[in-house]
């Protein structure tokens, strides 16, 4: 496997787990969440555990997408970016996290199945296709630690509540 390529694929683990160095990654975060605890929204205009889950599913999409070819709109759920969550049922929460984890293992396989030629390619972006796995491994870590945050505020208003 090219140095590069190996270098990236190291990166977006961190980021998903199941270790790294930093403490909890995106896989270890998401896990044991209910859905009543993924729509606990932290403030008014703040986003909740679910869209965040939703938006980072997005963005592995969207990196894996422009780096193999895939046409624009084969995304399983409506809309971009920002997702609305209507239907707040457990089984949705559930159907949502394993969408997480599809988009994050179409990713591995967009990366591992990319040519090194290809790495510093823009594919008609500004970004090179290692600037954008970059990106995707440096997206979930920072979404990971709003997650985290965002758990640790609902377990302290919990607690107050008591």
């Amino acid at each position: 496997m090219h140095p590069e390529t190996k270098s990236l694929l190291f990166m977006l683990q961190q980021g998903w787990g199941p270790r790294s160095w930093h403490g909890t990654a995106l896989k270890g975060a998401v896990r044991g969440i209910s859905a009543k605890e993924a729509l606990w929204r932290p403030g008014r205009g703040r986003h909740n555990i679910w869209e965040l889950v939703l938006h980072m599913a997005y963005w592995k999409y969207a990196v894996s997408r422009r780096i193999s070819g895939v046409e624009r709109g084969s995304f399983p759920r409506e809309g971009s970016d920002w997702i609305a969550v209507r239907d707040t049922s457990e089984r949705a929460w559930k159907a949502d996290v394993k969408l997480l984890h599809d988009q994050h293992a179409r990713l591995i396989k967009a990366v591992k199945s990319l040519s090194p030629a290809k790495l510093n390619h823009r594919n008609g972006s500004r970004w090179t296709h290692a600037e954008q796995i970059a990106g995707a491994a440096a997206h979930d870590l920072y979404h990971t630690g709003q997650l985290q945050l965002i758990k640790k505020l609902a377990s302290g208003r919990t607690s107050r509540a008591k």
